[in-house]
């Protein structure tokens, strides 16, 4: 696929995204259905705002995606990863609403995000065979941890950019940034319907972000940001994986390295101090940003920040090997911790 053609089907389907996340929109505040309500906690919206992001998204994709196979000729052809990635996006959109309508429990959720991730795995032959050779070894082939690796990978993500979803913009804004970045360096973008997601999230952040007006506001609910995360992980797992791209795993981190971080060291932090790691709080790394930044500088600073970690993990893979991008992974997440770590205590102290 060249580039014009790439940026064809993503202005079709920002449109397609734009006008169903509208009557989406109207419908939700009309019937008063799919609602969230601010509270003076944890969000900060100051209105009433509809959940219903995530199943804009997906029919804007599910359309502009049945737009390109007949516009291409490819019945009958599509890759069966490409496939199930969209059929298993259906009842995960489902089952997340429940939890957006009802709210369901840390292990529910957890148990629902493994059995789609195993249904993919099945139905796909997809899964994480490789690391690469991560410590100048050799290639290291995980066997029988292959599926459990990930599933737990998977699960993580999911939830990783879950927890993202704190200001608006944020967690679709580092989702379409990590997309970008694996579709760009891979080449995954010129041979799969990646354009299409890609565009379907950036209609949705037109509303997300406010430009129509904060009174046109659209949020993603837990449907939405899990099903982001969902596709987020499977790309970069068939990215890395599959040997037509030639893409070191590690180098995937480094795209997600800030919703990765922020989840990884806040569980730390939650364990650390006696507290469920599943709980609500205002301990993510935006929370901390927005002592000292606007909403909006925040978004910007951590998207910026989510841009050049990505650029960096190339640059890496381009001029060294994977064990020294591994080490200075590592070293980039010590940073994190030290800066959040830092935050935390000046916020502690200025309570006092």
């Amino acid at each position: 696929m060249e580039l014009t053609i790439i940026l064809d089907y993503i202005i079709i389907s920002i449109i397609a995204s734009m006008a169903i996340n509208s009557v989406l929109r109207n419908y939700a505040k009309k019937y008063n259905v799919l609602v969230d309500l601010p509270d003076r906690s944890r969000k900060f919206h100051k209105r009433p705002t509809p959940l219903t992001g995530g199943i804009g998204i997906l029919i804007a994709l599910l359309i502009t995606g049945k737009l390109y196979i007949d516009l291409n000729n490819l019945n009958g052809y599509v890759p069966d990863f490409t496939f199930q990635l969209m059929l298993i996006s259906v009842p995960l959109l489902v089952l997340f609403l429940i939890d957006d309508l009802k709210g369901l429990s840390a292990k529910i959720r957890i148990f629902m995000q493994s059995f789609l991730t195993i249904y993919m795995i099945l139905s796909t032959n997809v899964y994480i065979e490789s690391l690469g050779d991560l410590f100048g070894f050799g290639e290291i082939k995980l066997g029988i941890f292959s599926i459990p690796i990930t599933v737990f990978c998977v699960v993580g993500i999911m939830n990783a950019f879950n927890m993202m979803d704190g200001i608006n913009g944020l967690c679709a804004g580092c989702a379409m940034l990590a997309l970008l970045l694996i579709g760009f360096f891979s080449g995954l973008i010129y041979d799969s319907m990646l354009v299409l997601i890609i565009g379907s999230m950036l209609g949705f952040l037109l509303f997300n972000i406010g430009l129509f007006g904060k009174k046109r506001g659209v949020f993603l609910g837990d449907s939405g940001s899990n099903l982001i995360g969902f596709w987020v992980a499977w790309s970069a797992i068939y990215a890395s994986q599959n040997e037509i791209y030639d893409v070191e795993p590690i180098t995937m981190l480094w795209f997600v390295a800030i919703p990765f971080l922020d989840c990884i060291i806040l569980i730390f932090s939650r364990v650390k101090k006696g507290i469920s790691w599943t709980s609500a709080g205002r301990d993510h790394i935006h929370h901390k940003l927005m002592k000292s930044f606007s909403p909006e500088g925040t978004l910007l600073i951590i998207l910026l920040i989510t841009l050049f970690s990505g650029m960096l993990g190339i640059f890496i893979e381009n001029f060294s090997s994977p064990s020294v991008s591994l080490i200075l992974f590592l070293t980039y997440g010590a940073i994190y911790y030290v800066f959040a770590s830092y935050y935390e205590i000046n916020n502690d102290m200025n309570k006092k």
